[in-house]
């Protein structure tokens, strides 16, 4: 992958999904490089962030607020209202967004047969896989982005989703119809979105992972997206599974 110029440091990260797996080894690995907005819904993130209290024994009635580059915002992504509260939040925490990580995912893996589970959680999986990154991409590109082009290409700024290899294989037996579908709609937004967005000097990319950790370590994961922060591609998905690395070549006219 060409890394291109360094970027300008520290960067501000919109992270959706922070108390997943992924956003958990992310805001812990890179929280030096950058001042993340970690976005959650009800599980509280497991990391040092701004939320947390430091206690001196020695003083045991005066605390602080720890001095962490992580800042947890509880936000619904399944309505247009939590995205919207998720981009105007991170906004007034530090001013500025970088990077737009979208992690967050509604995974339900069900037989078509036998149960409407479904049926029933395909909406919601829609609204958190596909339309949530849609949602706070376009908020983003409307409320700043739009208007800080030239501040959009010095500080190279972009988005990258994480996709899954389910989005280009199919995996008989395992009822991910639906999760699959999310994902495969992921892979195409990403390069409709990186077409539209190179008008305002913003990239998009997106991670297809297998497994992670059990198939892919979740190391390579946070590196792959690193990677691309750091890097000057557009439009493109990288296939991370138990072979290495590949690109999956979305079809386009031109």
């Amino acid at each position: 992958m060409s890394t291109g110029a360094e970027p300008f440091a520290p960067r501000t990260c919109l992270l959706t999904g922070a108390s997943g797996a992924f956003g958990r080894a992310f805001s812990q690995r890179c929280a030096d490089r950058y001042n993340i907005a970690a976005i959650y819904n009800t599980t509280f993130p497991e990391f040092a962030s701004t939320a947390d209290e430091v206690f001196d024994p020695l003083e045991p009635h005066q605390r602080a607020v720890a001095d962490a580059s992580v800042h947890p915002i509880q936000a619904d992504l399944s309505t247009a209202e939590g995205c919207a509260w998720a981009v105007e939040a991170t906004m007034q925490r530090f001013g500025c967004i970088d990077l737009f990580v979208h992690a967050a995912v509604y995974p339900v893996w069900a037989p078509l047969l036998g149960s409407y589970d479904l049926l029933d959680t395909a909406e919601m999986q829609f609204a958190v896989n596909v339309l949530a990154p849609l949602r706070l991409s376009s908020y983003l590109a409307h409320t700043d982005w739009q208007h800080h082009v030239d501040d959009n290409v010095a500080h190279n700024r972009n988005v990258v989703s994480l996709s899954s290899t389910a989005s280009i294989r199919k995996y008989p037996g395992q009822g991910q119809s639906v999760y699959a579908a999310s994902k495969a709609a992921v892979n195409h937004l990403t390069a409709h979105l990186a077409d539209e967005l190179a008008s305002i000097g913003v990239r998009v990319n997106a991670v297809a992972p297998d497994s992670f950790p059990d198939v892919v370590a979740i190391e390579d994961v946070v590196d792959a997206v690193v990677g691309f922060d750091r890097s000057s591609l557009t439009g493109q998905v990288l296939v991370l599974d138990a072979t290495g690395k590949s690109w999956l070549s979305v079809p386009r006219q031109e």
